[in-house]
């Protein structure tokens, strides 16, 4: 039984194509790793960057507006310079990462965890991002029996592939009971059910309110009903390498991200329209919305669990072998900056 060929070619096919990992959990057709994800999974020979820089990948969405902010109000200065790559697709995030071309990323929990399980001597530092994950669906869907034959686009490994996963298993339907397509970046997610291509889509704000825009969008869930409120999104990872050799400027890096969501709680607006354009393809009311929907929140240290349970639907879907355990975790960076700023710490509404 060949592998599904639930793909829509993008404005650069040759990039979706190499998406993060091969899918084939709806036929259980066993995945075999890429030679070229094999490859970004070994182990690096140490930061690439000098002492004092940070070279970083980040996602599309509202759960790393705390590193936009960092970015955006030199945060880390004096100190630590924090340089952001440029990804051209969502899977390069992951992968640019855990090749080792970069120190640090804001990534999606769900592609940490396949990166880890795959070999990446990586692991999650901090938090970055909560909640903020839907599945919107057209004008008469409005249940998961609903989506039993219709199309959901989402991205592969992503926690939007987690939120579907969970939300069809929870009503007894089968994930290959719905067409799942995949797609590159958020900006053309979005315009693909906004333009009629898709029935549902799995999607992060700010791109999930915008999809609002089409004439009886239903939200058939936010994943608070699935996982509760404050669950991740985003996480905060960073290579071993650059943990052991240049712990402090770890820490500065967390450090920064925490002014940063303190900055955005004092005046999310602004921050909202400081981030519009440059990195939210959208317009400054709909991101306005979607950012009461999605919060920075750096300390994510009570969603180990959530973490490690997605680990399960990873394996489920054959992207990977065998779950990683608590050993992807070391918040023992992040428990330091707290006692040495114990204020600012204090002075955050989300922690």
């Amino acid at each position: 039984m060949s592998p599904p060929t639930n793909h829509i070619p993008s404005s650069d096919d040759r990039l979706s194509r190499r998406s993060f990992m091969a899918r084939a959990g709806a036929t259980g057709v066993a995945v075999a790793v890429p030679s070229w994800l094999a490859a970004a999974c070994g182990p690096a020979s140490g930061p690439i960057s000098e002492a004092g820089a940070v070279r970083m990948t980040h996602g599309t969405g509202l759960c790393n507006l705390g590193i936009f902010i960092v970015n955006e109000r030199k945060l880390a200065e004096p100190g630590l310079e924090v340089t952001f790559v440029n990804a051209p697709s969502n899977a390069d995030i992951a992968t640019l990462f855990g090749a080792g071309q970069v120190e640090a990323s804001v990534v999606p929990y769900s592609q940490f965890v396949t990166l880890r399980a795959e070999g990446a001597p990586v692991k999650i530092v901090a938090g970055a991002g909560v909640e903020g994950c839907a599945i919107t669906a057209a004008r008469g869907i409005g249940s998961a029996e609903d989506l039993r034959g219709k199309t959901l686009g989402t991205f592969q490994a992503d926690t939007l592939e987690m939120l579907p996963y969970d939300y069809l298993k929870q009503a007894g339907v089968a994930f290959n009971d719905v067409d799942v397509r995949y797609f590159s970046t958020s900006p053309e997610l979005a315009q693909a059910f906004l333009g009629g291509q898709l029935d549902a889509v799995s999607h992060i704000e700010p791109y999930a309110t915008q999809t609002l825009q089409r004439e009886g969008t239903t939200v058939l869930t936010d994943g608070i009903d699935l996982y509760g409120r404050g669950y991740s999104d985003c996480v905060l990872a960073a290579r071993e390498s650059f943990m052991a050799e240049r712990r402090d400027d770890v820490k500065r890096l967390i450090k920064a991200m925490l002014k940063a969501q303190r900055q955005c709680e004092a005046d999310l607006e602004a921050a909202a329209r400081e981030a519009t354009g440059k990195y939210f393809k959208t317009d400054v009311a709909t991101t306005l919305d979607a950012a009461t929907k999605q919060k920075v929140k750096i300390d994510q240290r009570d969603q180990r669990e959530l973490i490690l349970n997605s680990a399960q639907n990873l394996q489920e879907l054959n992207y990977i072998q065998s779950p990683p355990g608590d050993e992807m975790f070391d918040f023992s960076l992040f428990e330091e900056v707290i006692d040495e700023n114990r204020g600012l710490y204090d002075a955050l509404e989300l922690t």
